[in-house]
């Protein structure tokens, strides 16, 4: 018999916008109208059926231990878009109000790491395809609650075993090459991702960027969505626009911490609309 858990969220959470968000990319949408949830190996589906109602297809025991933390149920969102004055700041004001129900989700940092070292110059339709060709080739295949097959992240060790020409067919271009050696770096103790997550964010950030491949924008973007450092700050082409246009004086990120990487999603989100 197949568990499901059902539950009541009255804080900021729409799953669309998360999955349409860019911080992740193995969340998709089914055509009954449930989101299935790709996490290393774990796999979860789950789906609004009420004003504030949700169920998952997981225990509730299960739900606590592995997802409440993914999607950031402790943290309170509405409270941080309430900081935000309509006088004093109205364009991120009205980002905040249109973007409503994203969450920063608390992924794996191995798996962010490598989702971000694809991301670099290119659209989120080619980061999605290239992660789920390496998925199918090199991840571990699983089997879910449905008998449907889906394909576990590959771990530092899968992808270390690794040719260059194995990940360049995965259309993944240069970025194969910083991908291979951040596996290898990883799986052979040179790099150490759990030591990392003790480190202050200034001595991350910098700690990051010395790993092969990774610039500030990847870096950032490791630490917000990776390491849950809500103040990280990632600048790509739409939070360039929209500082651009939203704050010709300057952007005020010591007015907006310790939310600047929250504040962040909702305008990258609100620039993809707008801008």
């Amino acid at each position: 018999m197949r568990e499901s858990f059902a539950f009541s969220f009255a804080d900021d959470l729409d799953l669309m916008r998360i999955a349409q968000s860019g911080q992740c990319f193995r969340m998709t949408q089914h055509a009954d109208g449930a989101f299935r949830v790709l996490a290393g190996e774990d796999v979860l589906r789950i789906r609004k059926t009420g004003e504030n109602r949700f169920s998952v297809d997981c225990a509730q025991a299960q739900w606590e231990k592995r997802w409440k933390s993914y999607f950031d149920m402790g943290e309170n969102y509405a409270r941080i878009r309430e900081r935000i004055d309509p006088k004093t700041d109205p364009d991120l004001f009205a980002a905040c109000e249109a973007q409503k129900g994203i969450r920063i989700l608390h992924q794996d940092v191995w798996e962010t790491l490598v989702s971000f070292l694809i991301s670099q110059n290119r659209s989120i339709p080619l980061i999605r395809k290239s992660i789920e060709t390496l998925c199918h080739r090199y991840g571990t295949a699983c089997e879910d609650r449905y008998g449907e097959v889906y394909h576990a992240f590959p771990t530092p060790a899968q992808i270390a075993a690794l040719s260059e020409d194995a990940l360049l067919s995965c259309k993944m271009g240069y970025r194969s090459a910083y991908i291979l050696r951040t596996a290898r770096d990883v799986a052979e103790g040179r790099v150490d991702l759990l030591q990392m997550q003790a480190l202050p964010d200034a001595a991350l950030l910098e700690r990051l960027k010395t790993l092969y491949g990774v610039g500030p924008k990847v870096a950032l973007c490791v630490m917000l969505f990776g390491l849950h450092r809500l103040n990280a700050l990632p600048v790509d082409t739409w939070i360039r626009k929209a500082m651009a246009v939203y704050y010709p004086k300057g952007y005020p990120a010591e007015r907006l911490a310790p939310f600047n990487g929250v504040y962040q999603q909702y305008l990258f989100a609100y620039a993809r609309d707008h801008l």
